[in-house]
């Protein structure tokens, strides 16, 4: 994957709309002295380069019931199949990441579930029946550190003005 180059202007724009996803455009360029026009095609530009995936707004699981997050590695019967088993997790709602890992894991998914039987549940009914070889749960307590990566200047992504 080829690494995007930014400036100084796109730098500043994607601090800004991290920190708060909902700060209005003339806002932003009022803060980056350009035009509203001007923040409009660079937003425009960071998303068609993939940098920016849009905007959401964030849902607490536990504000809506989901009491118990886990983090579970699975391993396959046959790694072959991993397609169709990323297919089938993410027809489970309770599933809200996939990641295809080194280590002892062929997959590492991250899942939400109102208690432990119900995490208990999805295991036994959901997961297993995906041809599963072996699963580790871990269950997380709190999350001590949730946030987007920084920008800063000297970063990976390079001023284009150099």
């Amino acid at each position: 994957m080829a690494t995007q180059r930014l400036d100084k202007l796109d730098k500043q724009i994607l601090r800004l709309i991290a920190e708060d996803a909902r700060i209005p455009f003339l806002e932003v360029a009022r803060a980056c002295n350009v035009s509203g026009a001007a923040i409009h095609q660079r937003i425009q530009k960071l998303t068609n380069l993939g940098i920016l995936k849009g905007s959401q707004f964030i849902i607490d699981p536990e504000k809506i019931g989901y009491e118990t997050c886990a983090f579970i590695g699975l391993n396959l019967k046959n790694p072959e199949d991993f397609d169709q088993v990323v297919e089938a997790l993410k027809r489970i709602p309770e599933v809200t990441e996939c990641h295809y890992t080194t280590g002892n894991f062929d997959m590492f998914i991250k899942i939400y579930a109102v208690n432990n039987h119900h995490l208990l549940n999805i295991i036994h009914d959901k997961l297993q029946p995906l041809g599963l070889s072996s699963s580790e749960t871990l269950i997380s307590f709190h999350s001590a550190i949730d946030r987007q990566l920084p920008i800063v200047d000297g970063s990976v992504l390079s001023d284009n003005d150099d």
